[in-house]
């Protein structure tokens, strides 16, 4: 059964998987650049209302200052999704174990100290969340590919 996993972690699949973690990173940035605007706020809105568990419409976007936080948030995480999609395409050919070695190390810092905020600002259930994001953004970028 190690044979097979192994032989399905090839440079290919990597390569692949980086696009699908730049999907995964950079699709919340849309969706936080529409919480700047009072007319499109909703879905920005209700992405954080469900990662600060339980879905109950208390939070909102009345404050100008999470509005800003929403823009250079969505800022740095649709550009960190082109970044690793760049990467995926630009780089990875010439150095594959670097390329997935940052991905990672740059998925994992996010995990950490994102989930350590969400805790420490009483928003426990995003470390949850943060779990599954983590997962599926990481795939198998975890295991370095077979040559």
């Amino acid at each position: 059964m190690k044979e097979k996993v192994n032989s399905m972690m090839t440079h290919e699949s990597h390569k692949f998987w980086l696009k699908i973690t730049a999907i995964v990173v950079g699709s919340f940035g849309p969706v936080f650049f529409l919480g700047t605007m009072a007319a499109t706020l909703e879905p920005a809105r209700w992405t954080l209302d469900l990662l600060s568990w339980p879905l109950d419409g208390m939070t909102t976007y009345d404050s100008p200052d999470t509005r800003f936080l929403s823009a250079l948030t969505g800022g740095f995480l649709l550009g960190w999704g082109v970044m690793i999609w760049c990467l995926s395409v630009w780089v990875y050919d010439a150095a594959p174990e670097g390329v997935r070695r940052a991905v990672l190390t740059g998925a994992l810092s996010w995990f950490f100290l994102d989930s350590a905020g969400s805790i420490a600002s009483g928003n426990a259930s995003n470390a949850l969340f943060n779990v599954l994001v983590l997962l599926l953004a990481v795939g198998p970028l975890w295991r370095p590919a077979r040559e």
